[in-house]
């Protein structure tokens, strides 16, 4: 008689009167599918931070420029061929971001469903925000390189227009960069619950929600938001770079079985 048991991670063949335990975690082939799924996450997490950096922190930026009307539209104007460039890359990011969100889920489900769905839900959130500022964005080029806005509203009102709608798409990344926060604290917990990851990569996931201080700063008093943000995001930056190298060099740790667990097994 051969029966099937899935506990902690543990696969218990009996056969006959012998005992067989043959360990997930410790290089057969369901550790081989656990890391190779986590890999897969680490890729789709690294594009992440690689596509979403250089479409925010530096494509965005350079297009933006805070209250000025003028150096705005020029910038678009003068860069047309990059902003068609940073709002595909807008959505190349958030299909990433959907993949890893996805990826992680089906390797955590098993912790705890209800909150795998909550991270899951964080993320869908987010994404649906950024692709929507995308066209903003877009749209903020087409009013720039179109006479017909300024035959319709004249050349100050179509340069307004480019900064108002620009303004929307950045005031709108700051938004969906809430859900970016949450979702860190799920998946934290996720990651110190399953034991597939360090218990201090799982501290530190959670304690990168601080991150939302920063992004509520930036709406209720900007100005001090510029002094605080440099040291807020050390915390999360540490813990989303971290979690992607060890997605990509460790995969998932090595986890020894329960000894009651065993115990059972050897004297069933």
């Amino acid at each position: 008689m051969q029966i099937y048991r899935d506990k902690y991670d543990i696969k218990y063949l009996y056969k006959d009167s012998s005992v067989k335990i043959s360990r997930p975690n410790e290089g057969g082939p369901a550790l081989s599918s656990t890391k190779r799924l986590a890999r897969i996450a680490g890729v789709f997490y690294l594009l992440v931070g690689i596509v979403g950096g250089l479409a925010e922190g530096i494509g965005d930026p350079k297009m933006y420029m805070a209250g000025n009307v003028a150096a705005t539209t020029e910038q678009v104007l003068a860069n047309s061929g990059l902003v068609h460039l940073i709002v595909a890359a807008h959505l190349v990011d958030a299909v990433f971001f959907i993949l890893t969100a996805l990826t992680l889920y089906i390797l955590h489900q098993h912790v705890q469903k209800s909150v795998a769905r909550a991270m899951l839900a964080f993320i869908a959130l987010a994404v649906s925000i950024i692709t929507l500022n995308a066209v903003f964005q877009f749209e903020g080029l087409r009013v720039a390189t179109d006479g017909s806005c300024v035959t319709a509203f004249g050349a100050a009102g179509s340069n307004a227009l480019v900064l108002l709608l620009l303004d929307i798409q950045h005031y709108g990344t700051l938004s969906a960069q809430v859900f970016f926060g949450l979702w860190l604290a799920p998946l934290g917990y996720l990651a110190y619950k399953s034991k597939l990851f360090s218990k201090a990569l799982g501290v530190t996931l959670v304690a990168a929600a601080c991150y939302l201080v920063d992004l509520l700063t930036a709406f209720l008093v900007p100005d001090f938001s510029r002094q605080i943000h440099p040291f807020i995001v050390i915390v999360p930056a540490i813990a989303e770079i971290w979690m992607v190298l060890y997605l990509l060099v460790v995969g998932v740790r090595t986890v020894k079985p329960d000894k009651d667990i065993l115990a059972e097994a050897t004297t069933a």
